[in-house]
């Protein structure tokens, strides 16, 4: 038969505890918990440990204010400027330039760029007061204009500017 309650161990033996008995002097079950431990970081990580015998060097004390300024640098050259050509009339204009050849003829504008130029030529008029200049593009078409100069000196100082501005860039095409 059964009593009501909690079962006790007495010698070994299993019996019901009655209500009201006092419970007997035993360990508690198993062993206690230890105490918690603080987490550590893994080795490698989390405050370097001091080594007995060394000492960490001191850092020198931070200057105050912003101290002297620093060393200025000479400033980059300003790039060449590109060459130029220009010529102008009452009626016509000729422009020779990085992006190509421009003629404005009586109101009338052609634009040739360096890619599609095969060739540009130039020379005095026959009265030797005009320059004439001529495109023929990549696909053969020939293209001309002729600015007056009024004056020879003129037209002396031109020859020898479009020279020079189209020797610059029929060797040296930006970007083609």
């Amino acid at each position: 038969m059964r009593a009501h309650g909690i079962l006790t161990a007495a010698h070994g033996r299993c019996r019901p505890r009655r209500t009201g008995e006092k419970r007997m002097n035993q360990p508690p079950y198993g062993t206690p918990p230890p105490p918690p431990v603080p987490p550590t970081a893994p080795p490698g990580y989390g405050p370097p440990v001091p080594h007995p015998g060394y000492s960490q060097p001191v850092p020198p004390p931070a200057p105050t204010g912003f101290g002297p300024p620093p060393p200025s640098y000479a400033p980059y050259p300003a790039p060449a400027a590109a060459p130029e050509f220009l010529a102008v009339d009452r009626h016509n204009s000729v422009v020779v330039d990085e992006t190509g050849v421009t003629f404005e003829c009586n109101g009338v504008t052609a634009e040739f760029p360096w890619p599609e130029i095969r060739s540009v030529h130039h020379q005095p008029s026959g009265n030797g007061k005009s320059l004439m200049m001529a495109v023929i593009h990549a696909d053969g078409m020939l293209y001309e204009c002729v600015v007056d100069a009024k004056r020879r000196e003129r037209l002396h100082e031109w020859l020898n500017q479009v020279a020079l501005v189209i020797g610059h860039y029929r060797y040296y095409r930006p970007g083609g």
